[in-house]
């Protein structure tokens, strides 16, 4: 079931309603910010849709669920399979009677992109954050993801893997290639961004429903065209430090040459969107 009302029991008790969120007319920017993980004042709390697209990840989905159900923040959780064939989706059909989560099925596999458009559009909460299935990233860090749009000082927040230097568990060449493709977003969105391609992207749900049903993008060009697309619809957009933890490359889904030159392509397509 979908919440359209965060009343969810979060921690044994009934959440809080959120209070609204106004949304500020600044320009797009970009400044890194190092916060707390302090937990949200009360007169602040919101509630978040955590939008989780999944394909083949039976061996990461429970710890990362396990994670995410333990920020002590009122969430909907939506899941997106987009046509596992490795045990996730049975996996998945065990979830079915969670009230927190909502699960969504592709018939076969359509890429990243694909999956968080399903995933946007379904979203209740008054903050959309994107997450990863696999381990690399850490819901301990939404507090401070969400802390400049809750005291209303961005409309967008990234988290950047690269604002306080390289991770050690990050390997070079994905450092360099991250870096190339962030210069060239920044050079067309005019943002001073460290971390284009990051994960964790987190939006107003209004600036995101509104752009959702004009994403183009399947796979993994949606990092880009997300990243043009808000900039120029006038968004503040904030950076915020954030852990990492990347796999060995073996079990990685990082984007190989092909999806990198697509990439490319979508930085100077998206950058003349209306």
């Amino acid at each position: 079931m979908i919440l359209s009302r965060p009343e969810q029991r979060d921690n044994g008790r009934v959440a809080d309603p959120p209070s609204p969120l106004w949304r500020g007319n600044g320009v797009g920017e970009t400044r890194v910010e190092h916060t707390s993980n302090e937990w949200v004042p009360h007169e602040k709390r919101v509630c978040l849709s955590i939008i989780i697209p999944v394909y083949n990840e039976r061996d990461t989905l429970v710890e990362i669920l396990q994670r995410v159900q333990a920020v002590p923040i009122a969430k909907q959780i939506i899941l997106v399979d987009d046509g596992s064939t490795d045990g996730t989706r049975e996996l998945l059909d065990s979830l079915q009677d969670d009230p927190h989560v909502r699960v969504l099925y592709h018939a076969r596999n359509l890429g990243k992109g694909a999956a968080l458009r399903t995933g946007f559009v379904h979203a209740a909460g008054d903050i959309v954050i994107v997450q990863d299935a696999d381990l690399e990233y850490d819901p301990a860090d939404y507090v401070r993801l969400i802390e400049p749009i809750v005291e209303n000082r961005a409309d967008v927040v990234y988290g950047s893997r690269f604002a306080g230097g390289r991770p050690r568990s990050a390997a070079v060449w994905h450092v360099v290639a991250n870096r190339l493709l962030t210069t060239l977003s920044n050079l067309f969105t005019g943002l001073r961004l460290t971390d284009m391609e990051t994960c964790y992207k987190v939006f107003r749900r209004e600036i995101i429903q509104a752009l959702a049903p004009r994403l183009r993008e399947d796979r993994f060009g949606i990092e880009p065209e997300l990243t043009a697309k808000a900039a120029r619809g006038g968004n503040r957009i904030r950076e915020v430090a954030i852990r990492y933890r990347g796999r060995p490359r073996q079990q990685s889904k990082k984007i190989g040459l092909r999806d990198g030159l697509h990439a490319l392509w979508c930085i100077v397509s998206y950058a003349n969107w209306h």
